[in-house]
């Protein structure tokens, strides 16, 4: 397969930006679709399987994690931890939709984790969101909108 290393990188760019690592995607794959020798639909495809397995691993971490949410150690404070789960419980497993943010997109998918939203139900909502948010890269630069 010619650019496999191409589509690796990307992948790992997508991956990582899922993460709590500082990574941007976006820009990776805007290079790669205006560089215009990369197949477009296997470029969204790359990214979106890589950025939403990336969700995944915080989905189990926020499964993981939770477990020591009383320990001084643990990165969030239990004040964090409760506004996050309120606006979680308030607006709902819907709020998934909104994973593709930056900022906030990533704390979602751990918060997830942490409440034991079921798998079933987390994957296709950050699917279709991170999914999207390609799609509208791809629309912007090559020209579709």
């Amino acid at each position: 397969m010619p650019h496999l290393a191409e589509y690796a990188g990307l992948f790992a760019a997508a991956f990582l930006s899922a993460t709590i690592f500082p990574f941007q995607s976006e820009a990776v794959l805007f290079a790669m679709l205006v560089a215009d020798h990369y197949s477009w639909w296997l470029l969204i495809l790359v990214a979106s399987v890589g950025n939403i397995l990336g969700s995944i691993v915080n989905w189990y971490l926020g499964r993981f994690f939770a477990h020591f949410e009383d320990r001084r150690w643990f990165p969030v404070k239990r004040k964090q931890m409760a506004r996050a789960e309120a606006w979680y419980h308030r607006y709902g497993r819907w709020t998934l939709l909104l994973s593709w943010l930056p900022v906030v997109g990533d704390p979602l998918t751990i918060v997830a984790g942490v409440l034991r939203e079921p798998l079933r139900v987390f994957v296709p909502l950050v699917a279709l969101a991170k999914t999207g948010r390609y799609l509208a890269v791809a629309a912007l630069s090559l020209g579709w909108v």
